[in-house]
């Protein structure tokens, strides 16, 4: 399974590529952070850690986690 990690320097994203059904609720409520278009695709330097934390709770798919 491919996971990437994606850090803001206090809260690490994981992101799990087999999980993730493309709902587009991170797009959606996070577009400065979320950009599918570019590379990285996730910029967590753009949002706080509690915006990115509340978002990632969000993820219906479970493929976006926080790293512990």
């Amino acid at each position: 399974m491919i996971t990437k990690e994606y850090s803001n320097g206090e809260v690490t994203i994981l992101w799990k590529l087999e999980k993730c059904i493309h709902a587009g609720v991170c797009v959606k409520t996070l577009p400065k952070v979320y950009n599918p278009k570019e590379k990285p695709w996730i910029k967590p330097e753009n949002a706080t850690s509690a915006e990115l934390i509340d978002q990632v709770s969000k993820c219906p798919s479970g493929a976006l986690s926080i790293k512990s």
